[in-house]
């Protein structure tokens, strides 16, 4: 069943005669984007299907990106669409479908997750701990790309906009790598269609001319300004790679020229204090982004350094970021925090996308660590070996706060969305991304007192899976909720999420969750950072649930109480 208003994107976009779009900067000299392909299409239609590495092929290192079209990485077709998988998880076991269609359109927006705006050039990185294999969020020649990766999703999303028009669209955090100002302003400019310097510190080309690689500047498209767009704090926002609260060694390190010296921050209970290898950085001067200032500290007889230093590199706090998005062009001022937000550092608010007519309230709620966490695994009862701050967790005063919207939401009759940067429920005890477990499952008997609850939004994981949390009453069906994890725009598979609801003729409510692969033009730097991220997958071998493409499309029933059944009947009817 496909939901009401989908359509088919196919050849739909039209570019203009020059293939580019030009504005005036502010030194009134010209400047292009990177147009994306005219084939505009979602998972319903086709998949981005990775290729296999030829046998006989060289084994090659992340880092080894002049190797990987050579020995086969990166390579990728086309494969079929894949249609709605209808999940009932969570109505009654006797409930049947049959004769059943989508009424009334409800609700449509997008989800963007996990971006990960990069400054590759900054000494303050951990490239050490990813470089020959281990972690990729360490490292992954995707890095060169993060802001062409999202100018072309937005780009998509605004196709898909003119044809099936947004409501609304929410970034679920996770929108810089590592907590820095020109990160931050980067990720904000291409939402807002500025100009680009993708470059920091001393400006580099590595190859001579005009957008023929990753430092060139540019002209980010923008998004539809017809779309308001909602933020959400994620712990990369406001820890040092999404890991550790920044100390002042990593203050001063950012915005130097000295490149970062560090043991392993993941396993060594020191954390910013461990000392013995030198973390590297990315000459920016160099076609494939080469490495270095890398390596044992012992085998520099001088501290490696980057090539210049950058104060627009600094640090931001919780606070600082968040009073960012109020420095944009784009709507709402704020998108979403207000001043309050701002003084306090307290990033959770709600908002109604459309409070004239349908009563639904989305709850965007900070779920990551504090500041002032204790970094002990085994007090917080995640369990041995996990170290770090990459943890869901509330407070008792998020935490009350979040009961209070879902009591508020309940008394007033509306249908409610949570969305959070992590998930609930499915990461296993001791688990670098999990909760304190009986935290969490005091958190899911809580959420399962509300009826109105439906979905559960979140990214955090890098992978798109959909978690049914069935109600514990099996006479109280409407307790029972969805979630719903989108995937990141850097990694394999690079998607953002659609979601559709919509009422249904026997007034249950269905949830339409679409995959959609950023469109790119061959050649370009988005084409080009997809061929890395398939390649960075072959090599790392990343968890990947739904392999081969990653990709999973479903609609998800849910059932309503008879009060708000017969109220969306009432205000669909009108």
């Amino acid at each position: 069943m496909k939901p009401l208003c989908l359509v088919f994107l196919m050849g739909m976009l039209i570019l203009s005669s020059s293939g580019c779009c030009k504005s005036i900067d502010i030194n009134q000299s010209q400047l292009e984007g990177y147009p994306i392909a005219s084939d505009v299409f979602t998972t319903l239609d086709k998949t981005i299907v990775p290729g296999t590495i030829p046998s006989g092929s060289e084994t090659v290192l992340p880092y080894e990106i002049s190797k990987f079209k050579q020995n086969g990485y990166g390579n990728s077709s086309y494969g079929p669409g894949i249609d709605f998988v209808k999940r009932l998880d969570i109505m009654p076991t006797n409930y049947s479908d049959q004769s059943v269609t989508n009424s009334t359109r409800l609700l449509n927006f997008f989800a963007i997750t996990d971006i990960h705006i990069t400054d590759k050039e900054s000494p303050a990185q951990a490239i050490y701990e990813g470089y020959k294999g281990g972690s990729s969020s360490a490292y992954s020649p995707v890095m060169l790309y993060t802001t062409q990766v999202l100018d072309a999703a937005v780009q998509t999303i605004n196709a898909i906009h003119k044809q099936n028009p947004f409501d609304f669209g929410i970034s679920l955090g996770d929108t810089c790598n590592s907590i820095q100002y020109n990160e931050l302003r980067w990720y904000i400019d291409v939402l807002d269609g500025k100009n680009i310097n993708p470059d920091s510190g001393a400006k580099d080309d590595p190859i001579p001319g005009p957008y023929n690689d990753y430092q060139d500047e540019y002209k980010a498209a923008g998004l539809n300004k017809t779309i308001n767009w909602y933020q959400t704090l994620g712990n990369h926002d406001h820890f040092w790679m999404g890991f550790l609260p920044p100390n002042d060694y990593i203050r001063q390190n950012v915005t130097g020229k000295d490149i970062l010296n560090l043991g392993n921050p993941f396993i060594d209970p020191l954390g910013l204090d461990s000392r013995g290898f030198y973390m590297g950085s990315i000459d920016g001067r160099s076609p494939y982004g080469d490495i270095i200032g890398i390596g044992s500290a012992k085998d520099f007889a001088i501290p490696p350094k980057v090539l210049a230093a950058d104060p627009n590199r600094r640090s931001l706090s919780r606070e600082e970021w968040m009073s960012e998005f109020f420095n944009t062009s784009s709507s709402p001022k704020g998108h979403g925090f207000n001043q309050s937000n701002v003084k306090t550092g307290f990033a959770c608010y709600t908002f109604e996308p459309n409070k004239t007519s349908l009563p639904i309230k989305v709850i965007v709620l900070d779920d990551t660590q504090r500041n002032d966490d204790p970094n002990d695994p085994d007090t917080l009862g995640y369990g041995n070996g996990s170290l770090g701050y990459g943890h869901g967790s509330l407070d008792s005063e998020r935490y009350n706060w979040l009961v209070s919207e879902l009591d508020k939401g309940q008394t007033e009759g509306k249908l409610m969305i949570i969305a959070a940067h992590i998930p609930i429920g499915v990461e296993h005890t001791g688990s670098m991304m999990g909760w304190n477990p009986t935290a969490e499952a005091e958190l899911i008997a809580k959420l399962h007192s509300y009826p109105n609850l439906i979905l559960w939004i979140a990214g955090h994981r890098h992978l798109n899976t959909i978690t049914a949390f069935k109600s514990p009453d099996d006479a109280r069906p409407e307790l029972g909720f969805w979630e719903v994890e989108t995937s990141s725009l850097r990694d394999f598979p690079q998607q953002l999420r659609t979601f559709e609801i919509v009422r249904n003729s026997d007034n249950t409510v269905s949830i339409f969750a679409t995959d959609v692969d950023p469109a790119v033009k061959d050649g370009s730097p988005a084409a080009i950072s997809r061929s890395y991220a398939i390649a960075a997958q072959q090599i790392f071998n990343n968890p990947l649930a739904l392999a081969p493409t990653g990709s999973y499309n479903a609609e998800l029933v849910k059932q309503l109480t008879p009060e708000m059944q017969e109220k969306l009947r009432s205000k669909t009817s009108q």
